[in-house]
């Protein structure tokens, strides 16, 4: 009779083990999937700060450029598309869309010297530049918490745990193929 009680103990024990692990696993994907949820606003602030930048650039720069109609149809229709953008891929995509406008409309600026002396032109293209390296930082941040979430529930035994509580793969923001090419700029 000792015995059965003392094997029943030892079962408790190990079952209230199972049960604070299986509690600290799922609360360990929660917390996980909040920081990618957190990370992943992160982009989505620096984007915005970027999309308010932009009407402000190109006022700036039209009033030297009047005739690159163009560039400023692009760059507008670059924006609304990174603006209506919901997912990672949709905004990866139209981020680098309007990155490629980006940079067509700064070799534009080369041909107008007095427009780069402009101290609201300088001020702007500092603003941006710094929008860009937040993105850029934001990216990063936002891809690490996503391979740190992947991986735990991708791992044994949490995949147990994940797929009865729906924690699924996160997708990664990553950089069009388009991205890769330099921008085409024809005067």
């Amino acid at each position: 009779m000792k015995g059965w009680v003392i094997a029943l103990i030892i079962i408790g024990i190990i079952a209230i083990g199972i049960v604070f692990w299986l509690i600290g696993a799922y609360n360990k994907m929660v917390a996980l999937d909040q920081n990618v949820k957190e990370t992943y606003s992160q982009i989505q602030n620096q984007l915005q700060r970027r999309l308010d930048l932009i009407p402000n650039l190109v006022e700036t720069v039209k009033g030297y450029a009047a005739h690159e109609k163009e560039i400023f149809e692009a760059l507008a229709n670059a924006r609304a598309k990174l603006a209506g953008a919901r997912t990672p891929d949709e905004q990866a995509t139209a981020d680098a869309e309007l990155s490629s406008v980006l940079s067509r409309l700064l070799v534009i600026v080369e041909n107008y010297p007095n427009l780069k002396a402009d101290a609201n032109f300088r001020q702007l293209m500092d603003e941006l530049a710094g929008t860009e390296n937040r993105i850029a930082v934001a990216r990063k941040d936002y891809n690490e918490a996503v391979k740190e979430y992947n991986t735990l529930i991708k791992r044994f035994p949490y995949v147990l745990i994940a797929s009865r509580f729906g924690f699924t793969e996160k997708q990664f923001f990553e950089a069009k193929p388009e991205a890769q090419e330099a921008p085409k700029v024809n005067f």
